[in-house]
């Protein structure tokens, strides 16, 4: 249904957020991300206790471009 509006101010949007005014059929923010993390970083509990005596993240990437993020519905 149309409607007047009146100022706006944006101050921030995030990476994945979305803006409208107006009339929208379908709104999808989509995001995607990369992570590298070694032994033991994504522990979650009251007490933990990791024992790393040797660690190493591999982090080279040799394909340097991944799947993206296509069109979807």
């Amino acid at each position: 249904m149309p409607a007047f509006v009146g100022a706006v101010q944006v101050v921030n949007i995030s990476a994945s957020g979305v803006f409208n005014i107006g009339d929208v059929f379908q709104i999808q923010p989509i995001s995607s991300t990369k992570v590298f993390a070694g032994a033991g970083s994504f522990n979650t509990a009251d007490q933990v206790k990791v024992i790393n005596e040797l660690s190493s993240t591999n982090t080279f990437d040799a394909d340097v471009i991944d799947q993206g993020i296509g069109f979807t519905l």
